[in-house]
């Protein structure tokens, strides 16, 4: 027996969903708009601007401690895995980066149990497996690339972010503070990080034509202030598996862009992949009634 979401949670996920889907346009985009050799500044881009915009808005700033956890957070969810997406985009041909990023859900089941102290069901867990066997079926093909830099920094992003989310959950939102503030915080922490790092490693920015231009704007606006808003909002009011397996459309639209706007043909095995991502996705919604994600020591106590 499962229990199925809310209409209010169906929202929910519908709205969190957004961040994935546009995050999938970053392969395309990367490759055929933005100039090769500047993922550092590709994720600057992608995460200052928006961070600024955010504050602008709310001149909401963090107190206390929430200094240094938004400062946590905005390492791992952006300062770390958005140079790191951007490297393996660049480096690994075929999706199979995209697959890599796949990996994050059962990390999140990990995280859940260790760090959120949650009893994980095997419904979760042979899902979370089940999308990213299904997301290897969809984009990785005979000709696939595996380069060891790429290959490390596809797994280094899904760690970084799967740490991300869950350290969100644990510490959630706090009270007064919009999802537009709580995004601006990361994203501006992330930004002031990725600067001198970028500056060190790439020097000055590169020549920006129309297409780059284009290219970025579309990574900083909707892929960046509105996803993350989205997306953060999301993770600290659905469960924490339930958003995780959502990061399994991304590669999903990666590859959809790819057969349609490059021509990279679908055949039946990546038909059947599609499938069984499309049914993790489904799946990972729905919790089995005798298995609740409520903390363990609350379960005890009961």
């Amino acid at each position: 027996m499962v229990t199925s979401p809310t209409r209010i949670g169906l929202a929910g996920i519908a709205l969190t969903a957004f961040a994935p889907v546009v995050w999938g346009t970053t392969y395309v985009v990367t490759t055929e708009l933005l100039p090769p050799g500047h993922p550092l500044f590709a994720a600057l881009v992608r995460a200052l601007p928006a961070g600024v915009i955010a504050l602008a808005i709310t001149r909401t700033l963090p107190r206390g401690t929430w200094w240094l956890k938004a400062a946590t957070l905005g390492v791992l969810n952006i300062g770390v895995f958005l140079p790191l997406l951007f490297i393996s985009a660049e480096r690994l041909p075929g999706g199979v980066a995209a697959t890599l990023a796949a990996a994050q859900p059962l990390l999140v089941a990990i995280l859940a149990v260790t760090v959120l102290q949650q009893r994980v069901s095997a419904w979760t867990l042979a899902w979370g497996a089940a999308g990213g066997v299904g997301v290897g079926l969809v984009v990785i093909g005979p000709e696939a690339g595996f380069d060891a830099v790429g290959v490390l920094a596809g797994l280094g992003g899904a760690g970084a972010m799967a740490l991300g989310v869950t350290l969100t959950k644990r510490w959630g939102r706090p009270a007064g503070v919009s999802p537009t503030a709580f995004a601006g915080w990361q994203l501006a922490a992330g930004g002031l990080l990725l600067l001198p790092v970028m500056l060190l490693f790439e020097g000055t920015p590169p020549a920006v034509d129309t297409s780059a231009a284009l290219g970025y704007l579309w990574l900083g606006i909707p892929g960046g202030l509105i996803a993350y808003i989205l997306w953060f909002r999301g993770v600290t009011t659905l469960p924490v598996t339930s958003v995780a397996v959502l990061t399994l459309l991304s590669p999903m639209v990666a590859a959809l862009l790819g057969a349609v706007l490059l021509g990279q043909l679908l055949g039946p095995i990546q038909l059947l992949g599609f499938a069984v991502a499309l049914a993790a996705i489904v799946a990972g919604q729905l919790a089995p009634k005798s298995s609740t994600t409520k903390p363990m020591k609350e379960r005890i106590d009961r």
